[in-house]
């Protein structure tokens, strides 16, 4: 059956059964392609469609998803989302968003990704590899390289009139080295996305790997201590994606934050401002609308350090007796609707990277943390991290650092940034994506030699 009719014939029914209905349709395609040593190492091309039906009766929410469009699937997801409302046993009131007079205009979707011929892809796949290895003879093995792509488009309608889409397409790609000098061994990395290919530098991103991974080959531990500590903006970004749960109201409501009812207390230092934004450009996070058709806007979580806002749907704004934040997320048409960023960061201050260096006067860059699953409680805000870095003398770097743990606590690190970075960068996009400019921080405790 057509797309179109079975979505207008699918909500036609939910509403004779006297349910209040949506639909979620998301339908899009990916491509990626691995190299190793100039021969394509994995391949992988897929097209997706699917559809997701949501009821809303008697205050509960029920959902169904399917991915064959036909005259059965009609009364299976009517009778499966039915079944599943019935079943529900939470007492949080639910909603359906019959949409907004307006919506903002957005262009995420740039056509000139889709011509990009997979030949050609493959092909910046083997130059970013061939790159890297050209810049230092040190560099011995590319671990891994690739070039990805993604466009996806979603389209949101309801039986109280929502009828929303959108598009969105991505360009990306990715280099890991390993460079050795004797015994001694390091890797580095570099990843880019863009929504504009002619803004790819391939050499740059094979610099900066190659670059990471020989300035940290004479790395060695400090002695364990209590130190004055400069995230780099990539690792601050992210702490902040680790962290970010703690800013969802779902999450304060169900006691896994601690930030339930601290809305205009002062949390941050006075220079950090975190934003939320779904209007970035050249990101595939950015939409004109969230996951439950309300309109979005740019709105700061905390502002010179004060909290403002927790990041609401309609169902959390409800039990809080606020207005939604237009943060409701549904990853995928088969979702349920949950609490999310877009794109979230801290906002850029004024002083460059080589500023802060010298600020820090004595201390350590942090350029790696691992271990973020096992060694981060995203509820208690405690975190005990294997890191890399380098060492910071009378405000000018020095030698390189491994074989550290960094610990502290997200909450006291917000508390304690002393100063914010002008280099903002993000993370590749997906659902949510996250970034942040280099943050001073005024201790960690470093475990070492």
């Amino acid at each position: 059956m057509e797309r179109e009719l079975f979505i207008r014939e699918l909500l036609k029914r939910g509403a004779e059964r006297g349910v209040s209905a949506d639909v979620c349709y998301d339908n899009g395609s990916s491509f990626e392609v691995q190299v190793k040593d100039g021969q394509v190492l994995e391949y992988n091309v897929s097209d997706s469609a699917g559809l997701g039906f949501r009821v809303l009766k008697d205050g509960h929410t029920g959902t169904a998803s399917t991915q064959i469009l036909d005259d059965d699937a009609l009364e299976q997801l009517l009778d499966g989302a039915v079944e599943n409302a019935g079943l529900s046993e939470s007492k949080d009131a639910r909603f359906m968003y019959p949409g907004d007079a307006e919506y903002p205009a957005l262009d995420l979707y740039n056509p000139a990704l889709d011509a990009i011929p997979a030949a050609e892809k493959i092909d910046m796949a083997k130059r970013l590899e061939s790159l890297a290895l050209a810049q230092d003879d040190r560099v011995k093995q590319i671990e891994s390289c690739a070039v990805f792509s993604s466009a996806d488009a979603r389209t949101l309608t309801n039986t109280l009139g929502l009828d929303v889409s959108m598009r969105t397409a991505l360009l990306g790609g990715y280099v890991s080295v390993v460079a050795r000098d004797g015994e001694k061994v390091n890797t580095g990395s570099k990843m880019f996305f863009t929504m504009d290919p002619d803004s790819v530098d391939l050499e740059a991103v094979a610099k900066a790997a190659v670059q990471e991974a020989v300035d940290g080959l004479d790395g060695a531990p400090v002695a364990s201590g209590k130190y004055r500590v400069l995230l780099r903006r990539d690792v601050a970004g992210v702490m902040l994606r680790t962290f970010a749960g703690i800013f969802s109201a779902d999450n304060a409501q169900r006691g896994l934050s601690r930030l339930k009812g601290r809305e205009g207390e002062a949390i941050a230092a006075a220079c950090v401002t975190l934003m939320d934004d779904p209007h970035r450009p050249d990101s595939a996070s950015s939409a004109p609308f969230d996951g439950e058709g309300v309109a979005t806007y740019a709105k700061s979580v905390i502002e010179n350090g004060t909290l403002t806002t927790l990041l609401h749907n309609l169902k959390t704004a409800k039990k809080q007796g606020c207005e939604t934040t237009a943060n409701a997320s549904r990853p995928s048409y088969a979702a349920v609707v949950g609490v999310a960023p877009s794109n979230f960061y801290f906002a850029p201050g004024g002083a460059d990277f080589d500023a802060l260096v010298a600020q820090t006067g004595d201390g350590l860059l942090i350029t790696d943390l691992q271990g973020m699953h096992a060694g981060a409680n995203a509820i208690t805000g405690d975190f005990s991290l294997a890191a890399k870095g380098f060492v910071i003398e009378d405000g000018r770097l020095g030698r390189a650092v491994n074989q550290i743990t960094v610990a502290g606590n997200f909450y006291q690190l917000l508390k304690d940034i002393e100063a914010v970075g002008a280099d903002l960068e993000f993370r590749v996009p997906s659902a949510s994506c996250y970034g942040s400019p280099s943050l001073l921080v005024k201790e960690l405790s470093v475990a070492g030699k």
